[in-house]
């Protein structure tokens, strides 16, 4: 018999065989919304009369002997989750860019993911509301084969990809082509094109045509790591002068707004985005990949991905950059030289939760690529209802509320709180006593934790305790959490 696994293992089908085998609900669908964090969307798209036996032959179909009965119902238990959800489908997710208008935040970054008129007319037609086309040059581009190199999380899904594609390999006239068709059969959507020159005559040329083409919105590669030319991509991110002088030149050949696109291979992003308010940007895009090796192969002796026994620093994407990602556009929101432009955030958006905290950071537009590559465009779904409820749940009546609402949350070093401290509290109808939290606190800890060998339990020397919370990081059954905040001074005493 099949194995069963736990909801967790859905593999994602395309045409899923259990929503196909399932007359009543869309078991595929309510899986999906589970695995990225919108709970209360699959607790909405169950029907309220659910019955186990309606995923039985669902269950037999699954190529990946997922529990689909056990989540389903483990979900029908948690109606409650519904709270406050009602006003989500009243939610008006528009917004803009630069002053031209959004339906909602999401585009798809320039790259593969848009990169001829058949996948962005899909797109459009799944609910982006722009596309950042991939970034059409005068350059004459060969891509190496294979191009991609993954690390992956202990699930099997990707926590960082890393690619050495450059840029569009179609010509230009096919590529403003593309710009035409678009905005002929879908004039409401947004297109953003990406341009990257060698020179200045280039990016003013380049600006020209792409305006006339039917652009909204233009956007400086001024960060592409892959580049083999000196000169362009990543090396102009880094000269502040290079950045204002070709910003210039593009505003020359435009009137329409334009986005500089910022390396994060740099000390401080918010210098080269100066310059480029200096010479008539609009807004800035960042991040843009971070130089990278993912890996090596110990047997071939060769970095990933291999090109012929070769392989090369390439861009570094995916959740594993977000982190880095928030801490830029946090630089760039809270600087006051650049008061007032547009920021348009991407780096390892996967879910709507992630959509938000970039939100709350200071990005006014959001931009997603490599989410996209592992899953699909229909993980816009769960990006816009989640994003939805979640407003509905908070009140916000649109996104402008949300835009930079996190950054008083971020001081500097000497502005930090430290002279109070939160303690571990420890739930004991919650802990397995597995004694991880033991092994953490006395190997990379303050030695704070006794554990109990016989009766496989836990328990806190107060004395010893700073209130760092490792322990509360590493426990895998959720079983601590933090005490009231007390005074330093009350703690010694």
């Amino acid at each position: 018999m099949k194995q069963r696994k736990t909801y967790g293992s859905c593999i994602l089908c395309h045409d899923a065989p259990c929503s196909r085998a399932c007359t009543k609900c869309d078991p595929a669908r309510i899986l999906r919304a589970l695995r990225f964090d919108n709970v209360e969307e699959a607790a909405r798209l169950l029907p309220e009369d659910y019955d186990p036996s309606w995923v039985k032959e669902a269950q037999e179909v699954c190529p990946a002997g997922v529990e689909i009965a056990r989540a389903l119902d483990e979900l029908n238990e948690q109606r409650v989750y519904l709270e406050g959800t009602e006003g989500a489908d009243q939610v008006d997710l528009s917004c803009d860019i630069c002053g031209v208008k959004l339906e909602n935040p999401f585009l798809l970054s320039s790259s593969v993911v848009a990169s001829n008129y058949e996948m962005c007319a899909r797109a459009f037609e799944m609910g982006w509301a722009g596309v950042a086309f991939k970034t059409v040059c005068l350059m004459d581009i060969h891509e190496a084969s294979p191009r991609f190199s993954t690390v992956r999380s202990a699930e099997g899904d990707w926590y960082g990809f890393k690619n050495i594609e450059q840029l569009s390999d179609h010509s230009l006239e096919e590529n403003l082509e593309c710009f035409r068709e678009l905005k002929k059969n879908y004039p409401t959507k947004v297109i953003v094109a990406s341009i990257m020159g060698r020179n200045e005559e280039e990016w003013e040329y380049l600006a020209r045509k792409v305006t006339e083409a039917g652009a909204d919105v233009i956007e400086c590669n001024f960060s592409c790591p892959n580049m083999e030319e000196h000169g362009t991509g990543s090396d102009v991110g880094q000269d502040p002068e290079t950045v204002r002088r070709y910003t210039e030149a593009t505003r020359r050949g435009t009137r329409i707004p334009i986005l500089a696109k910022m390396t994060p291979n740099i000390t401080d992003i918010t210098v080269p985005a100066e310059a480029a308010r200096l010479g008539g940007a609009d807004g800035i895009a960042a991040i843009n990949t971070i130089k990278s090796i993912t890996g090596v192969n110990i047997d071939t002796l060769v970095g990933y991905p291999s090109v012929h026994g070769k392989t090369m620093v390439g861009g570094y994407s995916g959740r594993a950059v977000k982190p880095i990602a928030l801490r830029f556009i946090s630089d760039l929101a809270g600087a006051k030289s650049l008061k007032g432009l547009h920021i348009s955030g991407m780096g390892g958006i996967v879910t709507w939760r992630d959509a938000v905290e970039f939100i709350l950071m200071g990005s006014g537009s959001l931009q997603i690529t490599t989410s996209v590559m592992e899953y699909g465009y229909r993980i816009i779904d769960d990006l816009l209802s989640g994003l939805k409820i979640y407003m509905a749940q908070r009140n916000y009546h649109s996104v402008s509320e949300l835009i930079g609402c996190g950054l008083d949350s971020v001081v500097d070093n000497d502005m930090l709180e430290r002279d109070t401290v939160v303690f571990p509290v420890f739930n004991k109808d919650k802990c397995v006593g597995c004694g991880r939290c033991f092994l953490s606190c006395r190997d990379g800890g303050h030695q704070a934790i006794v554990f109990d060998e016989e009766t496989r339990t836990v328990r806190l020397n107060g004395r010893k305790c700073v209130g760092c919370q490792l322990c509360s990081l590493v426990c895998p059954a959720g079983a601590i959490t933090q005490s009231r905040r007390i005074s330093r001074k009350k703690k010694e005493a």
